[in-house]
C-alpha cells in the first residue's frame, strides 16, 4: 500500500480548502430549490404594486374564473381542469377534476423564470401544489397566496381533526351559513375583482397564442 506524500497532503488540503470557500460563496438558493413563500392577498396586491415583473396566476378552472370571478389583471392559467365524465358515488357525487399536464409548460411560455409569480386559487388548497410544480420546474419567484380568491372556509384549522370537529357542530345546529362562511381572502379584502373575460388574461391555449 502506497504511503501518501507530504506533496500528496498538501494537495488534498488545498483542494478542501477550495471546495469549501466556494460552496460558501454560492446563494443557499443555488444549492436547493427554493420553496415558495407563503403570502396574504393583500400582500399580493402590494407586490403586484410595486415589485416590477410580478405577475398573479389564476390556477382555478376555466369556468370558476368566469363564472364566480376572478381577480382583475389575474392570468388564469388552470391548475386542475374539470372532466366530462360525472361520478354518481361518494361523498360529493358531480365532475370531476385532474391535473392539467401542460400547466407548468404553459405558464414557461408566457413567463420567465426570474418573474415574481403569484399564484391564487379559490382557498389556498390548489396554489400550493401549483406553486410547488413551477418552482421545481425552475421559477425563481414563486408565491403561494395561501387565502385565495374567496377565502378559505370559516373557521379554519391546520388540524384536520379540530376543523372536522367544528364542521359536524354546524351541522348539528344547522347552521350552514356558518360552515361555509369565509374568511380572509382577496374579495374578503375588497381587492379589485371582475366578471370581465379580457382575452389577454385568459389561458393561452384557448386562444392559439401566448403572451403578456
Amino acid at each position: 500500500m502506497k504511503k501518501i506524500t507530504m506533496k500528496g497532503k498538501l494537495f488534498f488540503i488545498s483542494f478542501f480548502c477550495v471546495a469549501l470557500f466556494a460552496a460558501l460563496l454560492i446563494p443557499e438558493g443555488a444549492l436547493l430549490a427554493q420553496e415558495a413563500k407563503k403570502i396574504r392577498s393583500i400582500e399580493a396586491y402590494d407586490m403586484l404594486n410595486t415589485l416590477p415583473d410580478s405577475y398573479l396566476i389564476d390556477v382555478r378552472s376555466r369556468e370558476e374564473y368566469q363564472l364566480v370571478g376572478h381577480p382583475a389583471k389575474a392570468y388564469n392559467f388552470p391548475f386542475m381542469v374539470f372532466t366530462s365524465h360525472f361520478v354518481k358515488e361518494g361523498e360529493k357525487p358531480g365532475y370531476q377534476f385532474q391535473k392539467n399536464k401542460a400547466f407548468a409548460e404553459q405558464v414557461g411560455k408566457v413567463f420567465k423564470k426570474t418573474d415574481n409569480l403569484l399564484i391564487i386559487d379559490r382557498d389556498g388548497m390548489r396554489s400550493a401544489p401549483a406553486a410547488k410544480e413551477l418552482t421545481a420546474a425552475g421559477f425563481k419567484n414563486v408565491f403561494d397566496v395561501s387565502d385565495g380568491f374567496e377565502g378559505p372556509e370559516f373557521p379554519h384549522f391546520e388540524d384536520p381533526n379540530q376543523l372536522k370537529f367544528y364542521r359536524q357542530l354546524a351541522r348539528r345546529y344547522k347552521l350552514p351559513e356558518f360552515e361555509h362562511r369565509r374568511h380572509y381572502g382577496w374579495q374578503w379584502w375588497g381587492l379589485p375583482w371582475t366578471y370581465e373575460m379580457d382575452p389577454k388574461y385568459v389561458y393561452p391555449p384557448d386562444l392559439g397564442k401566448s403572451e403578456k
